[in-house]
C-alpha cells in the first residue's frame, strides 16, 4: 500500500522500545518508556502560507525524529503501525 500524506503532514514510524535493560533484565510493557524517536517515511507537499506561496514541510524521508509525547493519528499500513504528524508539530531532527 502505498501512502502519500496531505499538505503539511509527516508520516513516520517509531522506533521499537527498549524490552530489556542495560542490565540484561527484560521489561514489562508497563515499565516501557513511550518512544519519541521516529524515522520519516513519507512526506506531504507542504501548506500554502499567508502570501500564497507553498512552504515545503521541513524534514524528508529518511529523517531520523524526535516527536512529541501526546499526539499523532495512527495509520496501519500492510499490518505495520506508522503515525501521521503536521510538521509543526515535530519537535526536532537528528543529525549524523
Amino acid at each position: 500500500i502505498k501512502f502519500l500524506p496531505m499538505f503539511d503532514r509527516v508520516l513516520v514510524e517509531r522506533l521499537a522500545a527498549e524490552t530489556m535493560s542495560k542490565g540484561g533484565i527484560m521489561l514489562p510493557e508497563k515499565a516501557q518508556g513511550k518512544v519519541l524517536q521516529a524515522t520519516v517515511v513519507a512526506v506531504g507537499p507542504g501548506s500554502i502560507n499567508k502570501s500564497g506561496a507553498l512552504q515545503p514541510v521541513c524534514v524528508k524521508v529518511g529523517d531520523s525524529v524526535l516527536l512529541p509525547e501526546y499526539g499523532g493519528t495512527k495509520v496501519l499500513l500492510d499490518d505495520k503501525d506508522y503515525f501521521l504528524f503536521r510538521d509543526a508539530d515535530i519537535l526536532g531532527k537528528y543529525e549524523n
